[in-house]
């Protein structure tokens, strides 16, 4: 990690920390000082994000969870409440998408699925974190959006959609928290390089090469580019910034 913070006594939670650009935060935190609860549906991930941690010296807690339930979601981080005795940032960021498709042609199921994980999830996760938070005096909320919260994203209807609705919740939650400790905001990833990213892709050295080209930087991102952002966020040095997109996407949405 490129910039260096001190989250020594706090308490991290993450989503969608299996992998990508959620493990790379877990692990930022855990270098930080932070005690740090995991949260992701692929369990076996899950378990080889917590080994990388427990390597840090920092103590972890796995918590197995769909974020389009909520009452998985409510256990988890009332779990994290019990084990660490306090949640000081929270950054959800569990996604999927969606297969290619002009509106007209989206399976229902698939529309369904992303809005559940994407949009719901996040609304989930804020949910049970504010009251928290509001019950232990303040705290900081990082919602992983998207380039795609800001522009339409190659074919991916209900991706664009749920990502563009983060922001909206971001802003609204940060409005209800503004004058009670709470600071909400999001970051919008480009092109990073992660399983999801090669996923979307099709995996082929022609799908990577043309997800670079969309780049201006020329090359995809570092997932420890967008944690650096989230701790940020999530740290007294961001004290008056809430309610904000960051975009850190190698200049994608400036084109």
């Amino acid at each position: 990690m490129a910039t260096t913070f001190d989250y020594s006594g706090k308490v991290a939670f993450v989503t969608g920390a299996g992998s990508g650009i959620g493990r790379s935060t877990a692990l930022a935190f855990a270098r930080a000082g932070a005690e740090v609860a995991i949260a992701d549906i692929d369990a076996e991930r899950l378990e080889e994000t917590a080994s990388l941690i427990a390597a840090t010296g920092s103590k972890v807690q796995v918590l197995p969870t769909d974020v389009s339930d909520a009452a998985q979601v409510e256990r988890a981080v009332m779990a994290t409440v019990e084990t660490f005795g306090r949640l000081d940032v929270a950054f959800n960021n569990a996604a999927t998408f969606d297969p290619h498709a002009t509106v007209d042609a989206v399976e229902l199921e698939a529309w369904n699925r992303v809005i559940a994980v994407n949009l719901s999830g996040v609304f989930h996760c804020l949910k049970y974190q504010a009251a928290v938070m509001l019950a232990q005096g303040g705290g900081a909320i990082v919602n992983a959006g998207s380039v795609a919260s800001e522009i339409a994203s190659l074919g991916l209807t209900a991706y664009t959609a749920s990502k563009h609705a983060v922001v909206g919740l971001t802003k609204k939650a940060a409005l209800d928290y503004a004058t009670r400790g709470i600071r909400v905001n999001a970051v919008l990833p480009g092109a990073i390089d992660t399983p999801m990213a090669a996923e979307f892709s099709g995996g082929t050295d022609e799908g990577r090469a043309a997800m670079v080209a969309l780049e201006p930087m020329g090359r995809l991102g570092n997932p420890e580019e967008i944690a650096d952002v989230v701790l940020w966020l999530g740290s007294d040095a961001a004290s008056f910034v809430t309610g904000h997109a960051v975009a850190v996407d190698g200049g994608w949405l400036a084109r």
